[in-house]
């Protein structure tokens, strides 16, 4: 049987992009002086949505009628009491209403009454297009149409439901501020500003997204951050050209510096306290409604392994959580494919008793170690990501009873040796060590090319891998500034927070590369000893 496509309905085709344009034209179209005109095209275009409440008044009886006034706000983002109290100010204002009556030319001046007399309390902006009218809805103000006239008013009148400020999830601190971010972008901005009280301290906003319209806060010290810095991100945020932006996420890589590379150019935190200390060191910070993720830029790499923790305890112990976490690093990335490559390429290393050892071991394993280790990763990699996306309650003790009842029986079954899976064990706490998630995950991928080359060439291979690595990742940059800095280039000023945490005192300039204008934060002298 041969089948007829049927014929195509025009009118339910899907939307292109001429109506796209269309759709724009319309919006940026100004207001009538008719407000059932004004009505009618927003509930067309709005489609009739539920949640879009219009509400029609009268006020003041005047010589030709009362004036009609319409108020529209969109329900769920607005708070009702707000609402309530903007429309009792409207018609329950006498003053109001006798000067509508007895003056005839109140109605031509009706918006600079109601911005100056009646919603002086209110955050009032005039509205001119139906563009500025959708925008100042679906944020969560309320709009005031005035019959007769080709303009109307919005008033700020936000109140949705949001998370209240908690404990960062992803950072945990034993010493330190317990406040994270959350999903609004004014709550955010605040928690910044109750730590920096400077007037320097601007905000630039930005809608990004042609759809979500979403809310963008540029946030940076004035006379502290480089103005060429500053420049640079504002340029790159105006650059983006995309439907929507949900999450800080698409900010990140619409604005990074490398696309193709592992490594973040862009630095990621939910804790106040470092956005804080990070534009005192004159980054530039970006907020995004909607997450209580917050990006810096820039970002050096040295910036990934510095916890906040590490300038509230003493010098000498965040300098030995330091070289703790240097040490993790080399122990995630090396710790396989060094095994790898001396049980395959390199047995004369080892002392006798190890090797006799190993090799008693290894006796009943069918794979070689490069096998081996591949098999032990991607499991342990497997049950760390579902331990991830599980529920909470059992998320926990599946990894953890999957972690050893497969590690065990894999061991008894002779298909891996017991020594690997110690490898695997510490190779995998000690990527944990790395404050910042997204550079563990940068180390992680890391591994399996490591294990390649070690594997095919040995301990020569290795090296050739780790030269690549660094000349890769010298080749970065992040807004202008090396990404290994103060390391490569190498800045002697800067080493004092690097490696090792000195003294607060010894603190006293900002890193170089990221100003010129203002480097001195402070004139602190060495703590002198009491004389008793």
């Amino acid at each position: 049987m041969r089948y007829r496509t049927p014929p195509i309905d025009k009118t339910k085709q899907a939307p292109t992009a001429d109506a796209g344009i269309t759709r724009n034209a319309q919006s940026r179209q100004p207001l009538s002086v008719s407000l059932n005109d004004n009505i009618k095209q927003v509930k067309q275009a709005l489609g009739n949505s539920t949640d879009i409440i219009i509400k029609e008044i009268t006020i003041g009886p005047g010589p030709g009628g009362g004036l009609p006034i319409a108020i529209l706000y969109t329900d769920g983002l607005v708070d009702k009491q707000v609402i309530i109290g903007l429309m009792e100010s409207l018609m329950m204002d006498t003053a109001l209403t006798k000067r509508l009556e007895q003056d005839s030319a109140a109605r031509a001046n009706i918006v600079q009454i109601l911005k100056s007399d009646v919603l002086k309390n209110a955050e009032i902006q005039e509205v001119t297009n139906f563009e500025a009218l959708y925008n100042a809805m679906l944020s969560g103000d309320c709009v005031f149409l005035i019959d007769g006239l080709p303009q109307g008013l919005s008033a700020g009148a936000r109140g949705w439901t949001d998370r209240g400020v908690a404990e960062p999830g992803t950072e945990n601190v034993v010493r330190g501020p317990r406040e994270g971010f959350t999903e609004t972008l004014r709550t955010n901005t605040s928690l910044i500003r109750r730590k920096i009280k400077d007037p320097n301290l601007w905000v630039e906003t930005k809608q990004i997204g042609r759809v979500t319209r979403t809310d963008i806060a540029v946030m940076y010290i004035k006379h502290i951050a480089n103005d060429g810095i500053v420049k640079e991100v504002n340029a790159r945020l105006d650059r983006i050209d995309i439907d929507g932006i949900l999450e800080s996420g698409y900010i990140e890589e619409l604005i990074q510096d490398a696309t193709f590379t592992p490594f973040p150019t862009l630095y990621s935190t939910e804790r106040p306290d470092v956005i804080a200390a990070e534009l005192l060191e004159g980054k530039v910070a970006i907020l995004v409604d909607g997450t209580p993720f917050v990006l810096i830029a820039p970002a050096p790499f040295v910036s990934f392994l510095h916890s906040a923790e590490d300038y509230y305890q003493r010098a000498d112990i965040s300098s030995f959580i330091r070289i703790l976490r240097y040490v993790g690093i080399f122990i995630s990335v090396l710790a396989p494919s060094l095994y790898v490559a001396i049980t395959t390429f390199h047995q004369e290393m080892l002392p006798t008793e190890l090797l006799i050892g190993l090799a008693a071991q290894r006796e009943r394993v069918p794979f070689p170690a490069f096998i081996e280790a591949l098999m032990m990763e991607i499991t342990f990699e497997i049950l760390r990501e579902a331990g991830i996306r599980m529920p909470k309650s059992i998320g926990s003790a599946v990894s953890i009873v999957g972690t050893l009842v497969i590690g065990q029986a894999a061991v008894e079954a002779g298909i891996i040796s017991a020594v690997m899976v110690i490898v695997v064990s510490i190779t995998a706490i000690s990527s944990f060590v790395m404050p910042a998630y997204n550079v563990s995950i940068a180390f992680r991928m890391l591994r399996f090319p490591l294990m390649v080359l070690a594997a095919s060439f040995g301990l020569f291979g290795i090296i050739v891998g780790i030269i690549a690595l660094i000349l890769h990742m010298c080749s970065l940059r992040t807004f202008g500034i090396p990404y290994m800095s103060p390391l490569g280039p190498l800045v002697p000023s800067d080493l004092k927070d690097t490696i090792l945490r000195l003294p607060h005192w010894m603190l006293n300039t900002r890193p170089r590369l990221l100003n010129q204008q203002n480097t001195t934060r402070s004139k602190q002298t060495p703590p002198k000893k009491s004389n008793e």
